[in-house]
């Protein structure tokens, strides 16, 4: 298992309440491009995490791919058609070889029963994620696409990031098309920007990472970003 992100689920479990949640899972691997959700789909087991990431998205009745999200080690995904029984909202599908812990829709709620640390770390999650929509939002009202990019790359840093001597580092096999997909712009706009920052020496990309040089400048060109209180 890799370390939990800053921000998941896992995050807040201590080590005594994540044996007690793996020990009611099954723990299963799966190949990248690997659906494990399909959008509409009436299934209600959920997943947790382990290693390797997963994109989240939705098909728009115009034909139009929303992502909402790129999710990792820590992570819980299909908690909402688990809780409530609705279809799932999203696909999902890996970017990576990934490890996850696999629980019925009984068992996911059982634990939720049995050990209140759990349904308190579920809570902290949704808040995390309630406020980077709530961001996105106001991002995508008020900001240009070079604002809403570096807002983005800024945001992804902060939540995901780790110092190193180049910058903060965030080990994300993120895509053009994914930012345009999580910020409402075209793939176009979105590479105009990054190869800006990139002439600026404000960030520097790679395969399956990216490294934010100078956070705070990109911070500053993204000022319009609420402050999440």
């Amino acid at each position: 298992m890799e370390q939990p992100r800053s921000g998941t689920f896992l995050h807040y479990l201590a080590p005594a309440d994540r044996d007690f949640l793996f020990g009611r899972a099954r723990i299963r691997k799966l190949p990248a491009g690997t659906a494990v959700m399909h959008q509409g789909d009436p299934t209600d087991h959920v997943l947790v995490l382990l290693s390797g990431w997963v994109r989240a998205y939705a098909n728009a009745p115009d034909g139009q791919v929303v992502l909402f999200g790129l999710r990792g080690p820590g992570d819980v995904i299909g908690e909402i058609a688990a809780l409530h029984g609705w279809p799932r909202t999203a696909t999902i599908e890996t970017l990576q070889v990934t490890e996850f812990a696999q629980f019925t829709h009984e068992g996911f709620l059982t634990c939720l029963h049995d050990r209140s640390a759990v349904g308190i770390a579920l809570l902290k999650q949704f808040a995390v994620r309630l406020r980077g929509a709530e961001a996105a939002r106001l991002n995508f009202a008020t900001m240009d696409t070079a604002q809403r990019v570096a807002a983005f790359l800024v945001r992804l840093a902060d939540e995901h990031g780790r110092s190193s001597p180049a910058g903060v580092v965030v080990d994300m096999p993120l895509t053009q098309q994914d930012v345009a997909d999580s910020i409402g712009a075209s793939r176009r706009a979105v590479a105009r920007a990054l190869k800006a920052f990139r002439d600026r020496e404000l960030l520097t990309t790679g395969r399956q990472r990216f490294v934010v040089s100078a956070p705070e400048v990109l911070r500053r060109l993204g000022d319009n970003a609420p402050d999440g209180t």
